[in-house]
């Protein structure tokens, strides 16, 4: 990958990044990660369908992430996230963001696009600020129960604020007269396992479990533990697939060897959203992304939050499905194995509750969320897209 600040993007020759395309050109903004990457990366879909070019612009952190995203080009943007209230700490934040938005106006100058749309996140900041300078249409999308920090700031620049919870602004009329409720994108690996029927859980029962980058050792602390706790009529039953970090690999694999317990455990699952439509229930955090895959997807889920993120969004997310009775949420504090064997335990033995579960969770789901924020993103833009093919 390379820097926005007039080298050439990384998959595409100058020529080739040229605005000259005889197509428009949106510019997606997304932080590195998945929780971001992903919603963008089934917008960028939708958006190719109506014939419409895409690049990407982005932090270091894609690399992990955006090999395959389906940009025209991906360009790296400077940014930095606040981190405490440390004068120092918040002066360099503030002069990478700076020079973020320096690139992000030659990015501008560069790409001409119709209009950008940012994912949230840090990263976003400079180049949405740096549309908005550019005057060239700009919208957000806001994919957590509660408006983010960045988010936040981009709010009142924006000409639309799509959401992907109903009723996120309702409380700010200011805000609530450019929100349209969209749904979260999902990729379409999500779509196709959203047509997976639930599975007969008579036979072996699957139980799914990972974390993000911040929620996996506690996932490998307490989920083998639980289930090394669960009756030896249940225990027989289980095929377990788990995410572990690197170095939790090896002693969460002994555990299930131990028990004589079927288990997949890897650093990462390419195709998570398959296995999610395979599993009876779910063990995870829940981040937006992970919230609105399992709604699509129609998967009961034993929920997480992340206790320490700042705008408590984890909590948020759970919160609404478990209010649909898609989920159970435990606070982290709650989540021990003793507590988790337990819930195993009676969800394996009420197939029916299981079922009921998983409908209510696939009744939030919005298989066409993409599309809608396509719908939006050319409306915002003012452009002419030929209809989704």
């Amino acid at each position: 990958m390379a820097p926005a600040n007039g080298a050439s993007p990384r998959g595409a020759s100058p020529q080739s990044a040229s605005p000259q395309s005889a197509s428009p050109t949106i510019v997606v903004a997304a932080g590195g990660t998945g929780g971001h990457l992903f919603p963008a990366e089934a917008l960028s879909v939708a958006l190719a369908r109506r014939g419409i070019t895409v690049d990407l612009a982005t932090d270091e952190r894609a690399t992990r992430y955006g090999g395959a995203f389906p940009a025209r080009a991906t360009h790296i943007v400077p940014s930095d996230t606040f981190r405490g209230r440390n004068p120092f700490s918040v002066a360099r934040t503030a002069l990478v963001l700076g020079g973020g938005v320096v690139a992000g106006l030659g990015l501008m100058r560069q790409l001409r696009p119709a209009a950008v749309i940012g994912f949230g996140g840090y990263p976003t900041i400079p180049t949405v600020l740096a549309a908005w300078l550019s005057r060239i249409p700009t919208l957000i999308h806001e994919q957590n129960a509660v408006l983010g920090r960045a988010n936040r700031l981009l709010a009142p620049r924006v000409r639309a604020i799509a959401t992907g919870f109903p009723g996120l602004l309702d409380h700010d009329s200011r805000l609530a007269a450019k929100a349209v409720h969209t749904g979260n994108p999902i990729r379409p690996v999500v779509v196709e396992a959203a047509a997976t029927p639930y599975p007969d859980a008579a036979g072996p029962f699957r139980i799914l479990a990972f974390g993000g980058s911040q929620g996996a050792r506690i996932m490998a602390d307490i989920v083998p533990a639980a289930v090394e706790l669960v009756p030896m009529a249940v225990r027989a039953r289980l095929h377990v697939s788990q995410q572990a970090r690197e170095e939790d690999l090896e002693r969460v694999r002994a555990v299930y060897a131990r028990m004589g317990v079927p288990a997949e455990v890897e650093a990462f699952f390419a195709d998570l959203p398959r296995r999610m439509a395979a599993s009876h229930i779910v063990v995870s955090r829940s981040g937006a992304s992970t919230v609105a895959e399992l709604a699509a997807i129609g998967r009961p889920a034993i929920l997480v939050p992340l206790p320490h993120a700042l705008d408590q969004d984890q909590r948020a997310n759970a919160e609404m499905l478990q209010k649909a009775h898609g989920a159970i949420m435990f606070d982290q504090s709650r989540f021990t194995p003793d507590r988790l064997a337990a819930e195993l335990a009676r969800l394996a033995a009420e197939p029916d509750k299981l079922a009921a579960m998983a409908a209510a969770a696939r009744g939030q789901g919005i298989l066409d969320a993409a599309d809608r924020l396509a719908d939006l993103v050319v409306k915002v833009a003012g452009i002419e897209a030929r209809p989704a093919a």
